[in-house]
């Protein structure tokens, strides 16, 4: 028995080009800023969290008005710069994270849905490949290899 369709959404094919052509454009526009980190870079950094955003902030305030306390090898002007940019990156990065949770939910309420399905589809056909209905055997063959395990890996 089929479960409750919780969702049908038909995206147009105006918006969908509309969106591709919006996050294209983010793309050129943040390529010029953006990084990446290999998994072990990214373990090797000091991490700055929710909690440590005020006390930075304090920091670059105290450098700046009392630059005798700034270590000759610290340079204020990075620590701004940086502190900034976490600042504006962040207001780019909460929104974009609501639309990808947003998207993420959608997208595997969907794929549920749609696998389900399918799964339906295929455990009917394959009773009907065992009663013999013409056409379903073939079918059948088709989609079982999904669900075929591989051989194990000899050590």
């Amino acid at each position: 028995m089929a479960s409750e369709n919780q969702i049908n959404i038909q995206i147009s094919k105006e918006d969908l080009k509309t969106v591709l052509e919006y996050s294209k454009g983010i793309d050129d526009i943040m390529k010029k800023y953006i990084i990446a980190l290999s998994p072990d870079e990214r373990q090797r950094k000091a991490k700055m969290g929710e909690k440590s955003v005020n006390f930075v902030e304090k920091v670059t305030e105290y450098a700046i008005s009392n630059p005798e306390l700034v270590p000759s090898y610290m340079k204020v002007e990075d620590l701004i710069i940086d502190f900034k940019a976490v600042s504006d990156l962040t207001s780019i990065f909460r929104p974009t994270e609501q639309l990808a949770s947003g998207l993420n939910d959608t997208m595997l309420l969907c794929g549920s849905e749609a696998y389900t399905n399918a799964l339906v589809f295929y455990n009917y056909t394959k009773q009907a490949a065992k009663d013999n209905v013409p056409g379903a055997k073939i079918i059948y063959e088709d989609l079982k290899k999904r669900f075929e395990k591989l051989p194990k890996k000899k050590a």
